[in-house]
């Protein structure tokens, strides 16, 4: 029998507030799993019950639990060098940040994005440097190095110096959707537990660069409240944005009736959120990928979504697109788009192309060849 290839995967993105990385890593490995069970896959983290969470049908024994540590980070000099040592791992993958290379293991590192350094403005001048100091050193000692879309190979390699052929696209996937329930029924579910209805909808984490300003000013501007539309957001505060947090202090006692914050929500309440949404906008001025439109979308909502960066790809959503830094072309849009009674029809076809080109087991394929290709 052939010996199974053994992966160690670094899941310690599941011990914090949510984020994309734990979108793809659990993407990635539940197609992985279903699809390969010739390999043999090791979670490393310290919140084990969200990986059990994530991943049910894994053998416990699978996770690895981390030290609970004062800082963070030690895990890449302690806790990884050391399970991989004991479990003797062919493979080691990590996002974005990997420690010094151990003997027999090679490393795959997946770089998302270097948007700090395309929207310099967007982040402080220490944020960048460490970044791309970790990312580089990382990066070159990967044996197989990816990323989630061509912008994001484009601009890694540019500032790293690396050639593209030797980036591998991984594209995030879009999970089939398990709730069949109706319109009405979702905005009546969402109604029922959030008292909200009749709203605009987006989510993400809240910093600068996600331009939820943008959204909110136009809401305010065009007095969309005052035709009884509410506006969501859904996500925890990443960086800080003064701006945005100073203009919903200044929002009056009728604008703060139809605005709701909402900091997280499970997978099922997200997916009744898409599900009854007025309009989905994402109005990102950055992505490295830009998942929430896609998943809005095969959940057949209807959607604006900003065409700038990895973004650009998304040509489906057309004419739901704009340049976020084309301020009256968005409030064109999107009063034209919430004026709409309905969804339109074509919601239904851009679901079905989203579904069959963003698939988690077509992106599981790519990776498991990469592996099978350097497990010589």
């Amino acid at each position: 029998m052939e010996k199974k290839i053994k992966i160690f995967v670094d899941a310690h993105s599941f011990d914090t507030e949510f984020q994309g990385t734990q979108t793809f890593i659990e993407g990635l490995y539940t197609a992985l799993l279903k699809d390969h069970p010739e390999l043999d896959i090791f979670f490393g983290a310290n919140n084990m019950e969200r990986i059990e969470k994530a991943f049910p049908f894994l053998d416990p024994s699978k996770i690895l639990r981390y030290k609970k540590r004062r800082f963070s980070f030690l895990r890449y000099l302690i806790d990884i060098p050391t399970l991989i040592k004991k479990h003797a791992f062919d493979f080691a993958h990590f996002q974005y940040l990997a420690p010094y290379p151990i003997a027999h293991c090679k490393y795959i590192v997946t770089v998302h994005d270097v948007l700090f350094n395309d929207f310099p403005k967007e982040f402080s001048w220490l944020y960048r440097f460490k970044r791309n100091f970790l990312f580089k050193r990382s990066l070159q000692n990967a044996v197989i190095k990816t990323t989630v879309s061509n912008y994001s190979r484009n601009r890694i390699a540019a500032h790293y110096l690396i050639l593209q052929e030797q980036l591998y696209i991984i594209p995030n996937g879009v999970s089939a959707i398990a709730n069949n329930s109706d319109r009405e029924d979702t905005r009546r579910q969402i109604k029922e537990k959030y008292g909200i209805e009749n709203f605009i909808l987006t989510v993400s984490r809240i910093e600068p660069r996600k331009n939820h300003l943008l959204l909110l000013n136009k809401f305010l501007s065009l007095e969309l409240y005052k035709q009884n539309i509410s506006l969501v957001f859904i996500g925890k505060s990443s960086i800080n944005d003064p701006a945005l947090e100073s203009r919903i202090a200044s929002l009056t006692k009728e604008q703060r009736k139809y605005f709701y914050r909402i900091e997280q929500v499970d997978k099922e309440d997200l997916q009744l959120f898409y599900r009854s949404c007025k309009l989905f906008v994402y109005p990102s001025k950055a992505e490295g990928f830009g998942i929430p439109p896609l998943e809005a979308a095969a959940n057949k909502a209807m959607v604006l979504c900003s065409n700038a960066t990895a973004m650009s790809d998304f040509t489906f959503f057309e004419p739901g697109m704009f340049d976020p830094k084309n301020e009256s072309e968005f409030t064109n849009k999107l009063k034209s788009m919430a004026a709409l009674s309905g969804a339109p029809v074509t919601t239904e076809k851009i679901a079905e192309i989203i579904i069959e080109k963003y698939s988690w087991h077509k992106s599981a394929a790519a990776f498991y060849q990469l592996i099978k290709l350097n497990s010589q």
